[in-house]
């Protein structure tokens, strides 16, 4: 395990940052552009994993544990979005027959 902290830390931090950058920008862009919720929410898990990434390099640089913790908590967090989400999107299809974010509009009042 020493063994394996040490090969995370031999790697620049400043590394770290810029991947979880470009992948959390690319799920920006997903959320942004794309209207279908399944893509949307995909797009949610690839911001929540760039931050689970960060926390866990931030984690291993400094050889402090608190940071794991904190990925297992957005881990859960992740979990709990999942579920609730692809409930309403199950309901929004059987009331719309789509499941896009526009159709969403006839579900007012």
């Amino acid at each position: 395990m020493d063994n394996f902290i040490q090969h995370i830390q031999g790697i620049p931090i400043n590394h770290y940052l810029i991947f979880c950058s470009i992948i959390f920008v690319i799920g920006v862009i997903g959320v942004l552009i794309r209207r279908n919720v399944i893509i949307m929410m995909m797009s949610i898990e690839l911001m929540l994993n760039s931050v689970n990434l960060l926390l866990a390099a931030f984690s291993a640089y400094r050889g402090d544990g608190s940071g794991q913790v904190f990925v297992f908590f957005v881990m859960a967090l992740a979990a709990a979005e999942v579920a609730v989400g692809l409930a309403i999107v199950i309901m929004v299809y059987r009331n719309t027959k789509s499941v896009d974010i526009d159709s969403l509009s006839k579900l007012r009042w």
